[in-house]
């Protein structure tokens, strides 16, 4: 595969998470805000796009969606659950809950 192909493929992955992103936040901002794992400033930022705005945002070259689960001993959680199918979704979501928000770093004014 191209590099080409990779851009453009981040380029719509980025563009699917920002408009599903907006959506959540339309229907029920408290749960969207808890589920993307963004602050009250970011979701009215995200909220506020225009499809322009949307659409240059998601035309860069990196991913603007991450995993939250920074240790791969969590994601080993998460894949290699032993319990019963039935349960192994509400343990995934009780796992992923748990992971705290960390805000961006504000920019230096200086």
């Amino acid at each position: 595969m191209s590099q080409t192909n990779f851009l453009d493929e981040i380029q719509e992955i980025n563009l699917a998470y920002l408009l599903l992103a907006q959506r959540l936040l339309d229907e029920d901002r408290e749960a969207a805000m808890f589920r993307l794992k963004i602050d009250s400033d970011v979701a009215d930022l995200i909220v506020s796009l225009s499809a322009r705005q949307l659409t240059k945002l998601a035309r860069t070259s990196q991913l603007l969606c991450r995993f939250s689960q920074m240790s791969a001993e969590r994601l080993r959680q998460l894949t290699d659950n032993p319990r019963d199918q039935g349960l192994a979704g509400l343990h995934a979501s009780l796992l992923l809950a748990g992971e705290t928000f960390e805000p961006m770093p504000a920019e230096d004014t200086k």
